[in-house]
């Protein structure tokens, strides 16, 4: 499967800016991937004091992501901060089809320390999807320092983690996603943004890692970059087979 994974800046809560932005990078790309990737928040930066703009459901740009995707031919996968209309605050990840169907998941482990626990409401179920045979579990940002969250329970190939990852803390990043690779034998599409908002500096980091913990393929730091690489499943299924770490796994469920 042919992927994009977007490192893009962010314009601090402009939501039409930021999609703006994105339909030239996209344009300047062209088609041909059938996945595109997008940052954690990437309509509005990461919203999490009760001064910063969120989107109101219904989202203008979940309804985006659907027009993107019927133009491009491909499913689009980003994370939106969203007030619901009951008032529940949600960090939302969407899976959207070429078809316009979408799957969402909402952050389980939020960002404590940053400010996210005092706005929005955790989510409490696990999503994986299915994507041209191809299973994703979604997750976001802080959730890649939960492993037992994101245990391989033999139901993903592949984890799409998004996030807004300080450069402060980005040894911790680039560590954890080949650690999160290497444990549960999938690939990690892992996107991060570039630049700065009120609060911190980013320097993207975002990367396609194998199930070996090898770079397939890397993103320029402190550049926009619309990164293009390939899931090779082949590659995936006989290192499974020769090497069968997922089969000795714990058979432990998962707490919420």
């Amino acid at each position: 499967m042919r992927i994009a994974l977007i490192q893009s800046d962010i314009v601090w809560g402009d939501e039409l800016a930021n999609r703006r932005h994105l339909d030239e990078l996209l344009a300047s790309a062209g088609k041909g991937a059938e996945l595109y990737v997008l940052p954690e928040m990437f309509s509005t930066g990461f919203a999490t004091s009760s001064d910063d703009a969120l989107e109101e459901e219904p989202s203008a740009t979940l309804e985006w992501m659907k027009a993107k995707a019927a133009e491009l031919d491909a499913a689009m996968c980003g994370s939106i901060a969203l007030r619901l209309n009951d008032g529940r605050c949600v960090n939302r990840m969407y899976f959207v089809y070429p078809d316009g169907r979408c799957i969402h998941y909402d952050k389980r482990h939020l960002f404590g320390y940053g400010g996210e626990t005092r706005r929005f409401c955790a989510g409490n179920e696990r999503v994986v999807i299915e994507f041209k045979g191809i299973r994703f579990l979604l997750a976001v940002c802080y959730d890649l320092r939960f492993p037992v969250w994101l245990r391989n329970q033999g139901d993903y190939d592949a984890m799409i983690i998004v996030a807004s990852w300080p450069e402060s803390r980005r040894f911790a990043w680039d560590t954890l996603v080949r650690a999160r690779a290497i444990e549960n034998q999938c690939f990690v599409l892992a996107v991060n943004r570039k630049g700065n908002d009120p609060n911190c500096t980013y320097n993207g980091g975002s990367a396609l890692i194998g199930p070996k913990g090898e770079t397939i393929a890397a993103a320029e730091d402190y550049k926009e970059q619309l990164l293009d690489t390939e899931l090779d499943m082949q590659e995936l299924e006989e290192f499974r087979s020769a090497f069968p770490v997922l089969e000795d796994r714990d058979q432990h469920s998962i707490i919420l």
